[in-house]
């Protein structure tokens, strides 16, 4: 693979870097960098929704009339769901929306983003941010260093 420049917080050339053409030198795979984006915004869902049954709400033991000669359409409970105060039909309990995904087809998504990026030029390599302490915003060195790499 090709030599690929390391810059210091300014943006100055500090040395050469070689990466390896296996990890940033593929095809980019879009068909499995889809299906691992996918898999983590479904991991990030709460599944918390829930609702209750017919078999959940309070009452509704007896039948509310006799099955025939009434006249009426025939009725188990006061609780099913065409009832006001009825249980939902279906009702949504709480579960989990996480996928899982082959731990080859993971590395080769991390490689494809990884080459995709170097490919695109959105790849910077950073020798030392010289911070003496972390700070909630960015120092002016590393805002130069991020402004210069989206001018090239």
């Amino acid at each position: 693979m090709a030599k690929f420049e390391v810059k210091n917080s300014e943006g100055k050339k500090v040395a050469e870097a070689e990466l390896a053409a296996e990890v940033y030198g593929i095809e980019p795979n879009i068909h499995v960098m889809h299906h691992i984006v996918k898999c983590q915004m479904a991991s990030w869902r709460q599944g918390t929704q829930s609702a209750k049954g017919r078999s959940e709400v309070s009452g509704g033991g007896k039948k509310p009339w006799r099955q025939k000669g009434t006249g009426r359409a025939r009725q188990g409970s006061i609780r099913a769901a065409q009832w006001r105060h009825g249980g939902v039909v279906f009702a949504p309990k709480p579960r989990s929306y996480a996928k899982r995904m082959n731990n080859k087809e993971v590395k080769l998504a991390m490689r494809s983003a990884l080459s995709a990026k170097l490919a695109d030029g959105e790849l910077v390599l950073v020798d030392d941010y010289g911070f003496e302490k972390l700070l909630p915003r960015l120092p002016l060195p590393c805002s130069r260093l991020l402004a210069l790499r989206a001018s090239v």
